[in-house]
């Protein structure tokens, strides 16, 4: 039976003390010192200053070397869509070929939907049932194993859940969060970009603090289309900051 997922994410992998990799590429550039030279001595301090410099100087080729890898499920075919955009990424997505959903796929339910009541969701619910049955009528008339499921699959709704792997560095993750943590982003996008963005910040601060919607580092760039609420979105990191650094 089509089944109702959400959102999880979590950070599977990243670089080796990221801060101080930034670091070393950055000052490798300007120094005579050996590399094991310049390590043991970055190892030897804390790096958040030279790294907020390092931001305010736009010196961003170095922001590559580090690297964050996500593990994504609970999210839908829309969104994949949207996040396969960021082409400087690496993705492992659930195939719909070799994976059957004969016993029932899982689905999204969007917010706004959802906030109609529980008539609304019944009826998207129903919806989603339907179309689980259509595949399961095809995968019938198809045979079984995987050519099956590629043609049968064609019936499923965008709102089908998939998982993936997603890997980018640190250069590419700011400018992902630029975009995607805009209020104007897609709501589901804007929520991944949210979480990802503090598995971030909790990891590695000196390189996240100030990522986030292009609005917090100057003028919006939405133009006419902007949501007016820069201070609020300020606020709101501020706020993010200070949690982070009680829990610490």
């Amino acid at each position: 039976m089509a089944e109702r997922k959400e959102m999880n994410v979590v950070l599977v992998r990243h670089t080796l003390s990221p801060e101080e990799l930034v670091s070393l590429g950055a000052k490798l550039c300007y120094s005579k010192s050996t590399i094991s030279g310049l390590t043991e001595k970055i190892s030897a301090q804390d790096q958040s200053a030279f790294i907020e410099k390092l931001l305010n100087m736009g010196h961003e080729s170095i922001f590559e070397h580090a690297s964050f890898t996500f593990g994504i499920e609970g999210v839908s075919r829309v969104l994949l869509a949207q996040l396969t955009r960021h082409r400087l990424a690496s993705f492992s997505v659930q195939s719909q070929r070799y994976v059957s959903y004969e016993n029932g796929f899982g689905y999204i339910l969007p917010p706004r939907i959802e906030a109609l009541g529980e008539e609304a969701v019944q009826r998207y619910t129903e919806q989603m049932e339907q179309m689980e049955t259509w595949y399961r009528e095809w995968q019938s008339l198809l045979g079984k194993g995987e050519k099956s499921n590629e043609d049968a699959r064609f019936v499923l709704p965008n709102a089908c859940e998939t998982r993936v792997l997603l890997t980018m560095n640190v250069r590419e993750l700011w400018h992902f969060f630029s975009l995607r943590m805009c209020n104007r982003a897609q709501w589901e996008i804007n929520e991944l970009a949210k979480r990802m963005h503090r598995l971030c910040i909790e990891t590695a601060p000196a390189l996240f603090a100030e990522a986030g919607s292009a609005c917090l580092r100057g003028r919006c760039p939405e133009g006419e289309k902007t949501c007016g609420q820069v201070e609020a979105k300020r606020k709101e990191r501020k706020e993010l900051l200070e949690s982070l650094k009680k829990e610490i």
